[in-house]
């Protein structure tokens, strides 16, 4: 391994993703927004999730360590039952969607979670958990956007789905001045079965 490998690092997260249906179905009530409010920086709708713990920056050689950790925890666990409703915005510039379902099992699923991660020696702030997917970003000087596209859908009420695998995912963030991108580094069935890498 040469000097420039062992300095990398990878910026991680542990997530839950609704499906494609759950997702589209939120995304055809924003479509009215996207069209109204094109200045917002809008995240992918592939890229949406549900933040368990994020790690922060890590050096890519501990990111391995946290695999079989990972698949453990979730073939231990099963599905559990969520929906995004409503919604909302953080710091009056971040809209995001709310989740609603079995908030009991997700809290502990992100409490074991964080617990097998920090066994692995792994040290990231502990932040309480906010169950949401976050939609968008306003721009500097554009924050009234925000509030306008988080009252539009605030009544929204999605359709119930099983939050299935559990996700190891890396992100561009921070790395350039353009959208920030994921990419699953691996992914759990929750239950069992196998796990998907990239």
């Amino acid at each position: 391994m040469n000097e420039q490998n062992q300095s990398a690092t990878v910026r991680v997260f542990i997530a839950l993703a609704p499906p494609d249906d759950a997702k589209e179905e939120l995304a055809r009530v924003l479509r009215p927004a996207y069209d109204t409010h094109p200045r917002m920086r809008w995240n992918r709708i592939e890229d949406w999730h549900i933040t368990l713990a994020f790690l922060g920056e890590l050096p890519a050689a501990t990111v391995p360590l946290l695999r079989s950790p990972l698949a453990g925890l979730a073939a231990a666990r099963q599905p559990l039952p969520l929906a995004m409703r409503g919604g909302g915005v953080f710091d009056d510039r971040v809209v995001w969607s709310g989740i609603d379902g079995d908030l009991d099992a997700l809290h502990t699923l992100a409490a074991d979670v964080r617990s097998v991660v920090r066994g692995c020696g792994v040290v990231f702030a502990d932040r309480p958990l906010r169950p949401h997917l976050t939609l968008a970003r306003a721009r500097r000087g554009d924050r009234s956007s925000a509030g306008e596209i988080a009252a539009g859908f605030a009544g929204f009420s999605g359709l119930r789905w099983p939050a299935e695998r559990l996700h190891l995912v890396g992100s561009n963030a921070g790395r350039s001045s353009g959208p920030i991108h994921y990419r699953d580094i691996e992914a759990w069935a929750l239950g069992g079965g196998t796990g998907t890498a990239s």
